[in-house]
């Protein structure tokens, strides 16, 4: 089960696990939280959408990367449109933060309880062994990611609780929860690789926020889900958000680039549950589990 903020996250982060589980017969899962409907539109000819529009518009762009990634059983939080994109801001330093006012319903200011009560009753519906989702920074500071991480940790904790909620279904267990983020390694050699190959390709990159955002321990790094044969497959479930993603700009240019390096694909840190066996990152997100 993997619990996103927005539609695109899943396409930008997971998309090669999602598949990978599916073409292996796995039951995949993928919960969304919000709509996206203050997601910063790239496209001019969409420039025109509000956001209640955007929201409409990305449901179909979703549909449509997880029908590229074979992915069957999505669910909104709540239902669909039970909670709205809560945007975002920067500080002085460039760091991501909550805006100032937040839209009706956004997700950043829901009940932590309530919207866990949901989460609830689709782990004890569905049982995943495996929940992945954000760190509790939201890996980059969106305060939907934060909230993502919130939900996902408190559900997770009240789901086995046989007591908790009985009209919720009964009580089940998660045996592993990662949390989802960057592969330092891959960005850094990728990093390195431009600067050699297209300089023209980072010259818009702040070092410094770039240290910030991928200032992660490789000795963290728990498991490592490679591309191989999918990298295709992942980059079309991603260009499917055409409202969101542009493919000629520098970020995704170097994104595109990680999958090339050697070792490269999606990383994941364990925050709860089995350890995986053995010394280095895993290769397979339920290895030591009796599955």
């Amino acid at each position: 089960m993997f619990v996103h903020a927005h539609p695109d996250d899943e396409s930008s982060q997971s998309p090669a696990t999602m598949s990978r589980y599916v073409d292996e017969g796995a039951q995949v899962t993928l919960v969304t939280c919000t709509l996206g409907e203050l997601g910063e539109i790239l496209v001019p000819e969409l420039e025109h959408l509000s956001p209640k529009e955007l929201g409409a518009h990305r449901i179909g762009e979703l549909t449509q990367a997880m029908e590229t990634l074979g992915v069957t059983d999505h669910v909104w939080l709540g239902g669909q449109g039970r909670y709205h994109d809560s945007g975002m801001a920067t500080d002085d330093q460039g760091n991501v933060i909550p805006r100032d006012e937040l839209p009706e319903g956004a997700f950043w200011a829901a009940d932590l309880l309530e919207a866990a009560d949901h989460l609830v009753a689709l782990i004890r519906d569905r049982r995943p062994q495996v929940i992945a989702t954000y760190d509790q920074n939201g890996n980059y500071g969106h305060p939907d990611h934060i909230q993502a991480h919130r939900v996902t940790m408190y559900a997770s904790q009240l789901a086995a609780v046989p007591s908790y909620r009985p009209d919720l279904g009964e009580p089940w267990q998660v045996s592993r929860i990662l949390w989802i983020t960057y592969n330092p390694m891959a960005w850094a050699a990728a990093f390195e690789k431009a600067q050699e190959v297209a300089p023209e390709m980072v010259e818009g990159f702040d070092p410094e926020a770039m240290r910030r955002r991928f200032n992660i321990d490789p000795e963290q790094i728990a498991a490592v889900i490679g591309f191989d044969e999918r990298a295709e497959r992942c980059e079309a479930a991603l260009a499917a958000y055409r409202s969101q993603v542009d493919p000629e700009s520098p970020f995704w240019k170097l994104a595109r680039l990680t999958r090339s390096i050697d070792g490269s694909g999606e990383a994941y840190r364990l925050a709860a549950g089995v350890p995986f066996p053995g010394d280095g990152p895993a290769d397979d997100l339920f290895a030591g589990l009796d599955v």
